[in-house]
């Protein structure tokens, strides 16, 4: 099985957060703020949205930072993915 998004939506998997501080102090499980980042899995087709039309800008494997609070999280075979609208993505990480 395989999520394939509809209109504007990206399917996203988040990056692992860093276990480590850069000064080397390791984080609890209750202490790791969830990473923003995560990589571009599937993009929809884009099209004639609420009557504008969508030009997807992200392509798969993409590298991008998304707006905190955005999306709808989904668990598929174990593993989880974050459903997106395009505009919810901030920014790609080249």
């Amino acid at each position: 099985m395989k999520l394939v998004p509809l209109g504007d939506r990206v399917v996203l998997k988040q990056v692992e957060a860093e276990e480590t501080t850069k000064s080397g102090i390791v984080l609890p499980g209750s202490a790791k703020e969830k990473p923003q980042q995560a990589e571009v899995i599937a993009v929809g087709p884009g099209g004639m949205i609420d009557g504008k039309e969508v030009k997807m800008e992200v392509k798969v494997g993409a590298k991008v930072i998304y707006s905190k609070y955005a999306g709808t999280e989904v668990k598929l075979n174990d593993e989880e993915f974050i459903i997106v609208k395009q505009s919810d993505i901030l920014a790609v990480v080249e």
